[in-house]
Formats: C-alpha cells, structure tokens, sequence
C-alpha cells in the first residue's frame, strides 16, 4: 500500500488535498501531520502526526522521525514556511526513500519572498506593478512620490514567507503607513507596489520536466470577512468561478518561464488586473495548490489525483485539453462552519428567486 504524508493537515489549504485524494484513493493511505493542535484533530488523514513549526530547529529530526516511522512514498507540504525549509533538507528526505516532487530550490527561493519575484518577472519584461522595497522613510517617501495613483494610493505588502496578505493595506496616508509598517516590524520586508484593481485571476498548473500536464483558470469574486480587513483581503476566497482566457494562459506561461527554464511540479500564478485591464503577476505559489483545490475535484478535475499519480506511477492524465479542461462558469460557495457548493451558472439566481 503506498502512503502519501500531507503537510498542515486541519488547516483548509491541505484538508482540500486530503478530501481530493480520499476522493479518488488508489489503496493509498493519507497520513497527517501539523504544528496547529486545534487543525490537526479535525483533518480526515488516517493517522495524525503533531511537528513543530518548521522554522524551528526541531522541525527537521521531528520530520525525519516521522519519515523513519512512516516510510511515506510521497510528501507534500501545503505551506511556503514549510515548502522552503523542507526543501533545504531535501536530499535528507529522499535518502529516506520518500519522493517530493518540487522545483529546484532556487525556483522555490524566488517565489516564496514576493520581492524576488517582482525582480525576476520585470527583468523578464512582463507587465507587473512598479514595487519599492521600503528599507526606512526615505524608501516610504519615494514610494508615495513614484507609485501613488490618482488619489495618492499606494500598496503595502509583506514580501517575506507567507500568505493570506499579511499587513497588505491600500493607504494614502504617509504617517499611517509608516506607523503601519514599524507596528509589523516590517522595515526591510514591506514593499510597496502601485494600486492595481480589484479584480483577480489565478491560474493553478502541474509540469513535469518542463512539460505542462495541467492548468486551470479561476476568478475570485469575493473574499471570506474581506470586509473585516483594512485591504478587503483575506486569502481566504468565498466565491470562485471556472474561467478561461487565452490572455491570462500566456501571461502565466511567460510569468513561470520567467523563474524556471525547466518547470516541475505545482505553479500557482496570481493576476490582478490593471486599469487597463492586464492581468499584472503578483506572486506565484509554488509547489502547493490553491485553498479551493477541491472546487476542481468535484467539478470533475482533481489536480491531486493528477499529482499524486505522476509522481507514484509515471501515469499521466488523458485529457482532451491540458489548459482549462473544466467548462468556464461553473461557481463554488463557500463560508464558514458549512459545507462548500458546486454551483452551476444561475444557480444562485434561481433559489433566491424561489425563496418564501
């Protein structure tokens, strides 16, 4: 029997994994681990393994453990924290016997620190916000002078590992932002990017070698308690909807070929749409899938499945189109404490209207 072990089992990003691989389960079985106690007691995986945070010295010989225990085929972490420091110990990971398909660290280097990014996709020629790194005031003062849009905005954003736009904040106030930035202790790693608009595209793909196996488009069209943050943005989305564009499929070609001559394994490409309505790179999460992987799953795409099969038993999928296979519109709903929907297109329209 062949064992897949997930990484930041509970927490949304790798439970949507885990649901799509229980999904379509091969005789594999799906072991757990996580340092967040309260996540790990709900996660469906089989057996569950508490670590600790992966930038922390444990982490290495609590994995490693974990691994000689186990002796999983597969491990795939759902994280950037934890993605960039197991990827330093990779070797290590697979003397143990245990595949992990990711991308040379380098590529996972560049795309987990936002900044990097920026610096490697405009050196690529392709269209994305202007960002400063803000080292002290003066950067601050130039940022305003040079990105400020009509009204003066500008974007605030961490460019160090993580996600859920942590400290992100549109602000036209130059006290408030720099109190803003000195309260996250983020001189250094704050940049700040010229105001694109709200609206969002991302394209989630899998390459093998440099080949693409998959890719799939979707629009976001809301965020959970986006209206509890000061930027709107939570990282966690609420509505999601199958999409395609051939403009949006070449920039995030362009925007991958950028960071890797030789792509392998999981790229998530993030667009906002400018005022002329490009969609502009702002990050690429590497070598995870998005949170709401599993909206694909139910819809008849399980990106998951695809992965885990490359990469136990060289299968590769049978589709009649490698970008944008699912049909376009199709919704999911989510919040919080219940279940998510597929939704088809006038759904929604439909049992509002016949509501009492």
């Amino acid at each position: 029997m062949k064992k897949i072990l997930i990484g930041g089992a509970g927490g949304a990003p790798s439970e949507g994994v885990i649901n799509s691989l229980l999904d379509n389960r091969n005789g594999e079985e799906i072991i757990g681990m996580g340092s967040e106690p309260t996540d790990l007691v709900l996660s469906r995986a089989v057996r569950k393994y508490f670590v600790p945070y992966a930038d922390t010295p444990e982490y290495k010989t609590e994995l490693l453990k974990i691994l000689r225990i186990e002796k999983p085929d597969l491990i795939h972490f759902q994280n950037d924290l934890e993605i960039f420091n197991a990827s330093l110990f990779r070797d290590e990971i697979h003397a143990e016997g245990v595949k992990t398909y990711m991308p040379d660290h380098e590529v996972i280097d560049t795309c987990v620190h936002k900044y990097k990014t920026y610096l490697k996709l405009e050196s690529a020629g392709i269209k994305v916000p202007k960002n400063i790194m803000l080292n002290d005031e003066q950067d601050l003062i130039r940022a305003f002078k040079e990105l400020g849009d009509k009204e003066g905005k500008i974007w605030l954003r961490t460019s160090s590992i993580g996600a859920g736009g942590k400290g992100a904040l549109p602000t036209n106030d130059f006290e408030f932002a720099k109190h803003w930035i000195t309260f996250f202790n983020g001189w250094g790693d704050f940049c700040a990017a010229q105001m694109l608009s709200q609206k969002t595209v991302t394209w989630l793909s899998i390459w093998h070698e440099g080949e693409l196996i998959v890719a799939q488009t979707r629009i976001r069209k809301g965020w959970v308690h986006g209206n509890r943050t000061l930027s709107g943005v939570t990282g966690v989305t609420k509505v999601g909807q199958t999409y395609a564009d051939p403009l949006v499929d070449e920039i995030a070609m362009k925007t991958i070929f950028a960071v890797s001559d030789k792509p392998h394994g999981i790229f998530g490409v993030d667009m906002t749409y400018d005022v002329d309505g490009i969609p502009n790179p702002t990050e690429i999460n590497i070598s995870r899938f998005f949170t709401t992987v599993l909206f694909f799953t139910k819809a008849g795409l399980n990106m998951p499945a695809i992965f885990k099969d490359l990469v136990l038993y060289d299968e590769f999928p049978n589709l009649e189109k490698k970008i944008n296979p699912l049909p376009e519109g199709l919704l999911w709903v989510r919040g919080m404490d219940t279940k998510p929907r597929l939704m088809m297109p006038g759904d929604i329209e439909r049992e509002v209207e016949n509501l009492l």
